[in-house]
């Protein structure tokens, strides 16, 4: 399959998550909506992944426009929802520290559990906003590019916070060859 060619609301078939359909599209990945893993970030090459070409299209199906604006709509329902994300095993119960250079200024402590948290919101809000650039009606498709470019860079900036993720599916990923 050629993988290059798949757009917004392609139907999918993945090994390990099953049916899906494609609700974003970032450099490198594809997000998708899996109907019984929910929204996971899917390298474009991953093997696992069959395109599912319908057989006797009729026009009950939806075209894309109306796929992006169903999937808009659920994404605006349920904005303050997240995908539930685990933590790498060993900064459970850790705590990270702030130590200011100026030795007369306190610490500040804060769970690594509760930074973790901000970080995967931080995330889910750059997706939204992702979808939302791509879908606008008025930005022109190279406005539109211009945008996802500083996205990707902002993924890029944030790969150093990789290391507290448990699964590596969701890592950051900025733009190949220039991770940190």
């Amino acid at each position: 399959m050629d993988q290059l060619t798949l757009g917004i609301g392609t139907r999918l078939q993945h090994t390990q998550y099953g049916p899906g359909v494609i609700v974003g599209i970032k450099y490198a990945t594809y997000l998708i909506s899996f109907i019984h893993h929910g929204l996971k970030e899917v390298d474009k090459n991953d093997t696992n992944l069959e395109e599912i070409i319908p057989e006797n299209v009729s026009a009950e199906i939806e075209t894309h426009s109306e796929v992006e604006q169903s999937l808009l709509k659920i994404l605006r329902l349920w904005g303050g929802f997240s995908e539930v994300v685990a933590l790498g095993d060993r900064w459970k119960g850790g705590t990270m520290i702030l130590k200011p250079g100026d030795e007369s200024l306190k610490t500040k402590e804060v769970p690594i559990d509760v930074f973790f948290h901000k970080i995967v919101m931080l995330r889910d809000r750059l997706r939204v906003m992702e979808q939302q650039i791509n879908a606008h009606k008025q930005l022109s498709d190279e406005e539109k590019v211009n945008l996802q470019q500083y996205i990707t860079r902002i993924y890029g900036t944030l790969t150093t916070f990789n290391v507290l993720f448990r699964d590596k599916e969701h890592w950051f990923v900025g733009e190949k060859g220039s991770e940190s």
